[in-house]
């Protein structure tokens, strides 16, 4: 279609919208709803339509609910080549050991990748590289292995690193590898080896994860593959007062008529990497959860699941950096956008935004796994 030509534009043409029709025009659409007012407006929509058309939908339907059947199955097989090929990856995951801990040292090797082209790092972001390089701790020229390999992996992860407090460090550096088995039950562990330490016994502490890859009949069209449901951690044998999982409170007390004072010692628990292990359990009835376990749980899944698809099978990629999370970056340049705009509103209301970056919120912090179930 031609465009009409300069100087002879028709008004009712033009790309001039009105504010208000706009924004009345975009809450009237069901992409712009809250997800329960969306479903429920839908719901509706579909009532409201003619009795062929639902019908339609009808069979539409029951035709999903025969693929996400095929679907479950499909995972099935999945889990079955996971476990296969585990099997298969355990040998090279043995000699990456061997190499971390120093019983192996390889021959020289040449990169059989093509290494990416190194990029300037100039002005002020080259500056902070080089400080932040000036206070790494330089290793020594006859280091034994990969010192400290995976307490660095965690500490190069966000999502890990928020789990690992500074005194957990000492008992980290003793861990020595992470392994990942399946079972025929639907489940996975991941194996946590330590050299011998000071703070408890276990040579292996483990963190078993239950999947469940079944439709719902409660909830069919819920259905997005197989997710965890639930956890099982381990007993950690502390040494005596090296329990990092609890901290010691010394708090005076004064004697109201006597005037003596006296000093009570108690524990309490605090965040620690090892809560991990001690994750709230799984009653058979979801409703019995609280919302802080169920906030818990669902992170620890999420790490469960980080810790086996991404961080265990390519740890050394994110040792060096050939990984790196970039959601953080991400947020943070929406982030940056968002205040922008926050900014003109400001200049043009005269007051402070509602929300935004700036306004800090404790009740909006994400429970982790390590935090103190009791804080």
């Amino acid at each position: 279609m031609d465009a009409p030509q300069e100087g002879n534009i028709d008004a009712e043409s033009c790309n001039e919208i009105d504010d208000d029709k706009s924004n009345s025009d975009c809450q009237s659409m069901p992409a712009y709803m809250n997800s329960v007012l969306r479903r429920q407006f839908l719901q509706q929509m579909v009532k409201s339509l003619p009795a062929g058309v639902q019908n339609r939908l009808t069979v539409l339907k029951n035709l999903q609910l025969e693929q996400l059947s095929l679907e479950a199955e499909f995972f099935e097989e999945v889990y079955k080549l996971e476990k296969k090929y585990q099997l298969k990856y355990q040998p090279m995951f043995e000699k990456r050991k061997e190499i971390i801990v120093g019983t192996v040292d390889p021959a020289v090797e040449s990169p059989k990748w093509k290494e990416p082209e190194s990029l300037s790092i100039d002005g002020e972001v080259g500056d902070h590289i080089r400080e932040s390089l000036k206070n790494t701790k330089r290793m020594p020229e006859d280091a034994k292995g990969i010192p400290d390999f995976w307490l660095t992996v965690f500490r190069n992860t966000p999502t890990l690193s928020e789990m690992v407090q500074s005194h957990d460090e000492p008992a980290m550096r003793k861990l020595t590898d992470i392994v990942i088995k399946y079972d025929n039950e639907h489940s996975y562990f991941l194996e946590f080896h330590f050299d011998k330490n000071e703070y408890f016994s276990n040579t292996v502490l483990t963190k078993q994860y239950f999947l469940k890859s079944t439709v719902d009949p409660d909830d069919p069209f819920a259905f997005e593959g197989p997710e965890i449901y639930k956890c099982k951690g381990c007993v950690i044998n502390w040494e005596k007062k090296m329990n990092l999982t609890v901290k010691t409170i010394r708090k005076k007390q004064k004697h109201k008529e006597r005037g003596a004072v006296r000093t009570i010692v108690k524990q309490v628990p605090t965040d620690s990497f090892f809560n991990f292990f001690n994750p709230p359990e799984v009653p058979s009835d979801k409703e019995e959860i609280d919302d802080e376990s169920r906030q818990i749980l669902a992170t620890d899944f999420e790490i469960g699941h980080f810790l086996r698809a991404r961080t265990i099978p390519k740890a050394v990629l994110y040792y060096t950096g050939d990984i790196v999370d970039d959601e953080d970056d991400e947020d943070e340049e929406e982030y940056e956008n968002e205040e922008e705009e926050y900014d003109e509103d400001e200049n043009e209301g005269g007051g402070p935004p509602a929300g935004g970056r700036n306004k800090t919120s404790g009740g909006n912090k994400k429970q982790s796994p390590n935090d103190c179930p009791n804080q």
